[in-house]
């Protein structure tokens, strides 16, 4: 079950990674970090807007959020009111858990599509070395 209102550490951590990685496999997230240069900040944005939201839903005031996740209370404002497009990306996350549209299933089957496309990805390029080193070894005892 995904704590909306977490109670205690355990639960905030997990409330924070569901909204992470579910905000992070939307499809239009994926196409705006598409953008190799961009793509670090916005994994940085989301994780610190996830943070910010799952410790607000716990009870947290602004300024204990600001100091666990080492930003300024105003970063924290504006992931939490919306102001920056992370904290409207991970708020919408949130308020689709909520209404039932997303749940835990959904998000594991994201995550395991997700890691078999780099499993797969991975496996070319090792399969593709291997060859390499097959072609260099024949030429070699040649």
């Amino acid at each position: 079950m995904i704590p909306l209102n977490p109670v205690g550490r355990q639960e905030i951590h997990k409330l924070e990674s569901i909204l992470l990685y579910s905000t992070l496999f939307r499809k239009e997230v994926l196409d705006l970090i598409k953008d190799p240069s961009e793509r670090l900040t916005w994994v940085d944005s989301l994780a610190v807007a996830s943070g910010a939201i799952a410790r607000e839903k716990a009870g947290m005031r602004v300024s204990e959020i600001a100091e666990e996740l080492g930003r300024t209370e105003q970063t924290i404002r504006k992931h939490l009111k919306g102001e920056s497009k992370a904290g409207q990306l991970v708020r919408e996350t949130y308020d689709l858990i909520k209404q039932g549209k997303l749940d835990e299933a959904q998000i594991d089957l994201n995550i395991m599509l997700e890691e078999n496309t780099k499993l797969r990805s991975e496996n070319k390029k090792l399969k593709n070395l291997l060859k390499e080193i097959y072609n260099k070894i024949g030429e070699i005892i040649k």
